[in-house]
């Protein structure tokens, strides 16, 4: 089904046209083999950086595209319901710029940025470690003073595009103040001493690969760290607002795509002389999965005008992000149910679906997580 869409321009209902014609040519065709093979789509990106996707939400001067939140995260709905593992590695990559796009300097921005904005180089973000997922504070990766830069030394887990990136914006300890012991480093994928753990084995998203970046004794040069000492925490926690609602845009778009096709499939399928949707317990169910879709991108496009506006908009990216990823992992699971024996087959991509839907209450900050900023905002 095409969603309609209220957009505040002629220019973004000409973009998602765009982006709906490369996701039918470019994404759908080749997902399930590419899943089934974990098998990551490099040349796919490039394809997106090509024609600008990549750069969305950043500004014109340094090759961006200058599109508001609401837009932006309208095309991310738009590639999660063609290929989440794409969707989320577009999220991932602006989320990887976003430090050096708010908190780098102008010498830097216009260094850096041109090419991490075109698709000339992809991006990964390196903040959580193994003993240190919820608790960023906890990071044990160090970053110590050496001659004319600094050495890292430690490892990063679950990192997306581990290996296949460019570039790695990286959170390490630069002292052991609790609250500003944290900065933030721009690191070369070339740099010596930077290497990829094998991809670790995961249930979904598998086209993505995530794996641990070790870091031995890393040199970086002094202008490669963006904003001030010991500002990195802050610098991720507000990269990690924007993030959030980068993977509730996504989640939307898989609980869409499972939708459409439980619907299709409903509508095509016949039990006891009628078709399947004209029982009521089954179209009941169909309902009730277009209302959580419906208000997973309410949610979403709601905390995307707030950002749009400068306004704080934290506690509901917070709140986008707990509704749209629990209301995925609902729509996947009863489209699963709707195709019956058929949905639990490889047949269809709907047990994918549910695969892929898991893992989006678990990163950028679990479920648990988010209930707990939102019980914090209202404890204020």
């Amino acid at each position: 089904m095409v969603v309609q869409r209220l957009l505040p321009t002629e220019e973004a209902q000409d973009l998602l046209e765009l982006v709906r014609g490369i996701a039918a040519r470019e994404l759908m065709p080749q997902a399930s083999a590419a899943e089934e093979a974990e098998r990551f789509p490099r040349e796919v990106f490039r394809t997106l950086g090509e024609t600008g996707l990549l750069s969305l939400p950043y500004p014109e001067e340094f090759g961006g595209g200058s599109q508001p939140a609401e837009v932006y995260l309208q095309v991310l709905e738009e590639l999660g319901a063609a290929w989440s593992s794409v969707a989320v590695g577009v999220s991932v990559h602006a989320l990887s710029c976003f430090p050096l796009v708010h908190f780098g300097s102008d010498a830097q921005r216009k260094t850096w940025l041109p090419d991490m904005l075109s698709g000339e180089t992809l991006g990964a973000y390196c903040l959580s470690e193994a003993h240190a997922g919820s608790d960023p504070a906890a990071m044990r990766t160090k970053a110590v003073r050496h001659g004319d830069g600094y050495l890292i030394r430690g490892a990063k887990a679950w990192t997306t595009h581990a290996g296949q990136a460019d570039f790695y914006t990286v959170m390490a300890r630069t002292s052991d103040d609790p609250r500003r012991g944290v900065s933030c480093f721009l690191v070369p994928a070339d740099a010596a001493g930077l290497s990829a753990a094998p991809p670790e084995h995961k249930m979904g998203l598998t086209g993505s690969t995530t794996a641990t970046m070790h870091f031995d004794d890393v040199h970086v040069a002094a202008d490669r760290m963006i904003g001030e000492d010991g500002q990195g925490l802050a610098i991720a926690y507000a990269a990690l607002d924007s993030g959030r609602l980068g993977i509730a845009a996504v989640a939307t778009g898989l609980a869409q795509a499972a939708l459409d096709l439980a619907a299709s499939y409903a509508n095509e399928r016949e039990a006891f002389g009628k078709r399947l949707i004209e029982h009521e317990g089954l179209a009941f169910l169909l309902a009730d999965m277009a209302v959580e879709t419906e208000t997973a991108r309410a949610m979403y496009l709601s905390a995307a005008r707030l950002k749009d506006a400068g306004l704080p908009y934290g506690r509901e990216a917070s709140i986008a992000k707990l509704v749209a990823t629990d209301n995925a992992m609902s729509v996947t699971t009863n489209a699963v149910q709707v195709l019956g024996g058929a949905g639990y087959t490889r047949d269809f991509p709907a047990e994918r679906y549910m695969r892929e839907a898991k893992v989006m209450q678990i990163f950028e900050g679990t479920n648990q997580i988010q209930r707990l900023l939102i019980s914090r905002q209202l404890r204020r």
